[in-house]
């Protein structure tokens, strides 16, 4: 909620060259001439005053007039040093690169013209609380999270505040995320609220305001983490220098806090539970999950056996017994709330209503999120807490009652209208911003529905300096801070925030709309916190005799990259080879044509209906470009499994293991489908020029592909998870390699020299070939490179004994079962090389080599077999009803 900006911009400051130049640079002189005598001189010299009636925090006393600095941000540039103002913009870019590399991201909904995922929006300059706020702010919000569990107490419990009308029913049993399955729990502790996020907003007092809360699955938590090594590596010395209060002490007292009260107590499994990654804010639950040794869940790794809840592991199931939140409640579970959720598990609740888990947060806090409840809360602190609330709330009425509606009505104008429940699809909308025919239209629909709506006085938020570039320019500014269960019924509130920026000549701050965010150092006059978040770690002979588990669908996720990754690299060689031939001068043999036809055909390089190579080449060559990565819209789009496809499929599985992967090994997958769909919409129309840059295109995916492969093949920890992958990739190679040899024996295109150096090509073996046979072109010398060498990765024999080894490692480490897998795949130590290299002449006189072409469909049938076995054994867990560890 921001006040616009009608001031105009300000005169540039003058920028310091970031390397010396050739020639004088006349800016280094007007830098000199322009600098005030101290940091905060120029400070104030630069800034921009904040909004008529807002609260300049960069300014003595909150006064947009004012000729001094506040104490907090005269210490903070005194720290940076006049000489620091020269560097802001460095810093602003290092900040900006520090936040790519590390893939940090948002997905804003509300923007279209950025797509679903953007880099996270973190201002340079931190936003500063001094402590007597803070010491505020503190009490205030402990407070509020004894008296938000108090009401979950009642509400599931007595419910003596609705027996009393201390609130009005409507508001809870009317409210769909008021859970009746939840009446009569009781909660570890008694603690129903573990994470409870506070939105504050300052005014331009200076009073700290309660604008709402979030009790369900509050974020922020991850980013603010984020925003704080990445702004305390821009300004070390200031951080260092103004005593920041450290944030390790609270996230390491949640941990101790949620063990305690856990039914394992110290040897509890505590996972985190995720949506998934297209969660808006999936990265902080990956970021937030790797932070406090937690095991990052989606719902379908968890099942529930005999009340409990079990971790779905390539070892088998092992127990939960603490699970930490991140979506809301109505996904939680399809059994006994919304039926259409995918994202929860079922039967969670009746495993919490057992006594078997502790949940953070409990379920049905939902009504406790809605702006209406902030009218009713200092009555109900009265009589729970027998408390006069330290925060005060900005003033808000339910229009469900008509004392409320009749008074609020006149002051529309200068109030925020929102939804009193969720999924209403009512929007939240600012009075200021509507006309006088709009206001009446508002009006009237309040009066028609008015328990749907409640409105909320408009309050001017206090502006923060932020770095543009040029000036410091003040923003709106909200935060977010977190009270924290550290033992039952317990709290602490984190020290530092969220800080969320509201877009300039934009009313509301909100990351939704394309908002910003800012790192919030609390100043303290005491001592600092260095409590470590390793301190309370086990130590580290513990943690190396403990094995990381692997999720069944982590598992699952790895297994289908290693297959797309290969898939995506077979599919391009093959594409290069089938249009390098059909645009080739020399005439191709009609063996070779059926052989390239074949392939592209079950490789999906073209639709079936295609006519084939050797009736029309051209026809062929272009439906083959066409269909390699055709745009979304394109009608063939929904037909096409081409290089496109698998280059998608490769990035859709990479990210449900994205927080497995390093950032450049992401980065590469990223970089690879969006170049390769790219370089396919600027191909010509022009069929010959077509084929040159498709075969560039190809290139170009083929060596990025290349990248991808050394990432997964040396720079994974190889545990069972990476097993997985490259069984995945080997079981790939061996279904397709195995297939094209058999094909190419069916249509005798080995037997002419065009046709023998495109099979090899496809077993990407050229360079070995030539250099072990020279430019000797047999059955036995192709055989022996291809099915029998035990050197070359690409033969039969060593993918196979790979897939062998593979699976013996992991019955040690995963199940026993495995090995009983392995002995079911051919075993190489029986093939013989003159056995296979025999041949007999059919009844219409070809050349068969039936013992090779029995091989090669034997080891094609295993391959499928064996990727249907390790989904049955390792992923869906089908018939292990009762079998779990450690129960």
């Amino acid at each position: 909620m921001q006040h616009g900006d009608s001031r105009p911009p300000g005169p540039p400051i003058p920028q310091r060259a970031y390397s010396k130049p050739v020639n004088p640079d006349p800016t280094e002189s007007l830098f000199a001439q322009l600098r005030p005598d101290t940091p905060g001189a120029w400070a104030l010299s630069l800034s921009v005053p904040a909004d008529a009636g807002h609260r300049d925090e960069l300014r003595a006393g909150g006064d947009p007039e004012a000729s001094a600095l506040s104490r907090p941000w005269a210490s903070f540039f005194e720290h940076i040093g006049a000489d620091g103002f020269s560097d802001l913009n460095r810093r602003a870019e290092n900040l900006e690169r520090q936040i790519r590399d590390n893939g940090v991201t948002y997905n804003v909904y509300a923007d279209a013209s950025t797509g679903l995922e953007r880099p996270w929006s973190l201002d340079l300059f931190p936003k500063l609380i001094g402590p007597q706020d803070w010491a505020q702010i503190e009490a205030g919000v402990l407070q509020r999270t004894r008296l938000l569990n108090a009401m979950m107490a009642d509400l599931y419990g007595e419910r003596e505040l609705l027996r009393r009308a201390l609130l009005p029913a409507a508001l809870v049993q009317g409210h769909p995320g008021y859970l009746r399955s939840m009446q009569g729990v009781r909660p570890p502790g008694d603690t129903w609220l573990h994470i409870v996020g506070f939105d504050l907003a300052q005014g331009p007092d200076g009073r700290w305001w309660v604008v709402g809360q979030r009790t369900q699955a509050p974020s922020g938590l991850g980013y603010l983490l984020e925003n704080r090594i990445a702004i305390g590596r821009q300004f070390p010395k200031a951080f260092a220098g103004m005593k920041v209060q450290r944030l390790a002490a609270s996230y390491r007292a949640l941990m101790d806090g949620i063990k305690r009260m856990a039914p394992e107590g110290e040897n509890a499994r505590i996972a985190l539970l995720t949506p998934g990654p297209y969660n808006e804010t999936y990265f902080e639950h990956a970021y937030l999950a790797r932070y406090l040794g937690l095991t990052l869940v989606e719902g379908n790794d968890l099942t529930v056996r005999d009340q409990r809840l079990f971790l779905k592991t390539l070892s088998g199931l092992e127990p939960v017994h603490a699970l930490i939140k991140r979506l809301d409640d109505e996904w939680l579970d399809p059994l006994e709330l919304r039926s259409d959720s995918r994202l929860g598990v079922p039967g969670l609740l009746q495993v919490l209503r057992a006594g078997n888990l502790l949940l953070a947060n409990a379920p049905g806090s939902a009504p406790l999120e809605s702006s209406a409840l902030l009218g009713f809360l200092p009555a109900i602190s009265r009589h729970l807490l027998g408390e006069e609330l330290n925060l005060p709330s900005l003033a808000t009425w339910w229009c469900g009652e008509d004392a409320a509606l009749r008074e609020v009505l006149p002051l529309l104008r200068d109030s925020v209208i929102k939804p009193t429940y969720p999924r209403s699809g009512l929007d939240t909308v600012m009075g200021q911003s509507l006309s006088a025919r709009e206001l009446d239209e508002w009006s009237g629909r309040m009066a028609r529905h008015a328990d749907d709506y409640t409105v909320q006085s408009w309050l001017p938020l206090s502006q923060t300096p932020t770095w543009s570039g040029e000036r410091l320019m003040p923003r709106s500014a909200m935060l977010r801070v977190f009270a924290l269960a550290d033992g039952p019924k317990s709290w602490r509130v984190l020290p530092g925030g969220m800080v969320r920026l509201a877009p300039r000549g934009q009313l509301i701050a909100a990351m939704q709309r394309g908002g910003s965010s800012a790192d919030c150092w609390v100043l303290t006059d005491g001592p600092v916190d260095h409590t470590s978040l390793l301190q309370s770690a086990p130590s580290t002979l513990t943690l190396a005799q403990q094995k990381r588990p692997v999720t069944s669908r982590a598992a699952e996720n790895l297994f289908w990259l290693g297959r797309y990754t290969e898939r995506a690299e077979n599919s391009v060689r093959l594409a290069q080879i089938v249009l390098s031939h059909l645009a080739g001068e020399e005439p191709n043999s009609r063996a070779l044509m059926a052989w390239l036809t074949s392939m592209a055909r079950e490789n999906a390089l073209v639709l079936p209906d295609v006519p084939t190579a050797s009736l029309s080449a051209r026809v062929f060559s272009r439906s083959l470009i066409a269909a390699l990565s055709p745009a979304p819209g394109d009608a063939l789009a929904a037909q096409s499994f081409s290089v496109g496809f698998n280059l998608r499929a490769l990035k859709a599985a990479a990210a449900q293991v994205r927080e497995r992967l390093s950032q450049e090994h992401w980065n590469l997958i990223e970089r690879t489908e969006a170049s390769f769909a790219r370089d396919c919409a600027a191909l010509s129309t022009d069929a010959e020029y077509a084929t040159a840059e498709a075969i560039a295109a190809l290139q170009n995916a083929s060596e990025l592909l290349a990248a991808i492969t050394g990432s997964q093949t040396d720079r994974m920890v190889r545990d069972d998870g990476w097993r997985l992958l490259s069984m995945g990739r080997h079981i790939e190679r061996l279904i397709t390699l195995a297939r094209a040899l058999s094909l190419a024996l069916e249509h005798g295109c080995v037997h002419d020299q065009a046709g023998f150096e495109a099979v090899v090509a496809l077993f990407d073996s050229t360079i070995t070939f030539h250099a072990q046979y020279q430019q000797r072109r047999d059955m036995v010398a192709l055989i022996d490179l291809l099915v029998m060498d035990r050197d070359n990765p690409r033969s039969l024999a060593w993918v196979v004994h790979t897939l062998r080894s593979r699976l013996a490692k992991l019955s040690h480490s995963a199940t026993p079962q495995d090995a009983v897998l392995a002995r079911g795949l051919p075993d190489p130590d029986t093939w013989v090389l003159p056995d296979l290299s025999n041949w007999q002449r059919s009844p219409d006189g070809q050349r068969v080599w039936s013992d090779l072409a029995a091989l090669l469909d034997g080891c094609e049938i295993a391959a499928i077999d064996l990727s249907d076995e390790i989904t049955r054994l390792h992923f869906s867990h089908a018939d292990q009803r009762n079998q779990s560890l450690g129960a």
